[in-house]
């Protein structure tokens, strides 16, 4: 009898709740306890520890796996583990036995529940990138249409200061030719004796 840790792989063929097929594949560790009642016990009551450890892990699996939907398995298989060594820790204590450790290392759908995984991830992904790309074009007309529209508000203020300024122009323009005429009448009346400023501004608009 040994006393080292020693490991023993178990895989089981069981199915979920929604009725998928999947290999579970569960890594044993364990030792012979070294105090002499334990390797007493581990000599003559047990004859073959491999196949009762197996025996249990089978019997875990297949009891809890077929309560959990396939998607819940690869989440629970921390609880899945902590019963199988629960369960073998009491059993094989009785025969001098420690369990170490029993991970669940592997998860295996069948064949044609991966491809159909691997196609619903892939779908799922395509509509994620069209999302995206959705948004990318939504974010570019948005912005395109501020642009557009900032665009337009600095043609606008340009167009209405460029009014502004030729309004400017034409009522500096009007101001100088009252400015010039009212300077011709005066000056007509000055050289022109017997003239108002009406009979002047006649003369010159004629």
């Amino acid at each position: 009898i040994s006393t080292r840790i020693q490991m023993l792989e178990i895989n089981a063929d069981t199915k979920t709740k929604d009725n998928v097929f999947v290999g579970i594949k569960v890594a044993v560790q364990y030792q012979v306890n070294g105090d002499s009642q334990s390797i007493q016990d581990a000599m003559y009551k047990l004859t073959n520890p491999r196949a009762q450890i197996e025996s249990y892990v089978l019997d875990v699996v297949r009891s809890s796996v077929p309560k959990i939907d396939l998607d819940n398995v690869f989440l629970e298989k921390e609880e899945i583990a902590a019963s199988i060594k629960e369960m073998l820790g009491e059993t094989m204590g009785r025969f001098g036995y420690s369990i170490l450790a029993t991970p669940v290392t592997d998860i295996e759908p069948n064949m044609e529940v991966k491809r159909a995984m691997n196609e619903i991830n892939k779908a799922k992904r395509l509509r994620e990138a069209a999302r995206d790309e959705g948004e990318a074009i939504k974010i570019r007309s948005i912005k395109e249409a501020e642009a557009e529209a900032a665009r337009t508000e600095i043609q606008a203020k340009a167009d209405a200061e460029a009014k502004f300024m030729q309004g400017q122009g034409i009522a500096r323009q009007r101001q100088a030719i009252v400015s010039g005429l009212r300077d011709s009448v005066n000056c007509f009346k000055a050289d022109v004796a017997g003239v108002d400023s009406k009979q002047g501004m006649d003369l010159l608009l004629v």
